[in-house]
């Protein structure tokens, strides 16, 4: 008998860890698309972080927070986890997927109380398509205030290796595989392109803070360090930083690595978000 729980305990021990099961499922909209995964944070006035998933404004789900080191990572440190999905190019415009960030911002705001968590303490982080998607939320005011909320509902916002912040900009200089991707999320429209621009809305009032970070590839410093510029020129503090890694290799591993202590991104983050939630 002793040696049959021992050889079962063996196999627990072995066996992966469960990946962390949302608290609950929630919906912003009517539409499949419109839902979001909500984890409690320790406390029932913790901060919240609400991360955009990336995946050429074509793909991408909210589940790829299952199981990630950002995940256990925040929820470590006691924050409450939200993880959006938001509708998809082509079937709908990027512009509808702005309104669906700020519409679960809007939604996850109104139900703090139920939900538990510090609607006064709220980040934004976002990666690839999400992080141009958080930006332009965060710089261009019609989205949040459609949702009868102003740009300081957000105390700060974190793109992770986003490469679209001034779109003009990125379709003149990305690769033959990539321009296909920016010409179905943007479309011809020099109007509509500087529209969906960041970078374009910088001038205006602005989400408070913003950290921007960029691996090794030369699209995503350029735009990272334009759009920083233009915030702080602004009076918006924006502070930019690259990390190691290149091309879609380094574009992959800040999403997936991000959490994980030996990561540098993740001190980074951890420092920004601490300087936020400070009460």
């Amino acid at each position: 008998m002793k040696h049959n729980l021992f050889a079962l305990a063996l196999l627990v021990t072995a066996l992966p860890a469960a990946p962390a099961l949302a608290q609950q499922e929630l919906s912003y909209g009517a539409e499949e698309l419109q839902g979001i995964d909500y984890w409690a944070g320790a406390t029932r006035d913790a901060p919240l972080v609400i991360f955009v998933h990336g995946g050429g404004w074509k793909r991408g789900d909210k589940q790829m927070m299952h199981g990630s080191d950002k995940l256990e990572h925040w929820q470590d440190l006691g924050y409450a986890v939200a993880s959006v999905n938001y509708r998809l190019v082509p079937d709908n415009t990027v512009e509808q997927q702005a309104s669906d960030v700020a519409a679960s911002v809007a939604y996850l705001r109104n139900n703090a109380g139920r939900l538990g968590f510090d609607a006064d303490r709220i980040a934004l982080i976002g990666h690839s398509a999400g992080a141009h998607l958080i930006a332009l939320v965060g710089t261009d005011p019609q989205y949040l205030a459609a949702e009868g909320l102003g740009l300081d509902a957000i105390l700060g916002v974190i793109p992770l290796d986003g490469a679209a912040y001034d779109v003009a900009y990125q379709l003149d200089h990305a690769g033959i595989l990539m321009r296909g991707t920016y010409r179905q999320a943007f479309g011809e429209d020099a109007e509509r392109q500087r529209d969906l621009s960041p970078t374009r809305h910088a001038a205006s009032p602005n989400a408070p803070q913003f950290l921007i970070l960029h691996v090794q590839r030369e699209d995503a410093r350029a735009q990272s360090v334009a759009l920083a510029a233009a915030l702080n020129r602004a009076g918006t503090p924006a502070e930019v930083q690259g990390l190691r890694g290149r091309g879609l290799r380094g574009h992959m591993q800040i999403n997936r690595n991000l959490g994980d202590p030996d990561y540098p991104a993740t001190r980074v983050v951890d420092d920004f978000l601490a300087s936020l939630f400070v009460r």
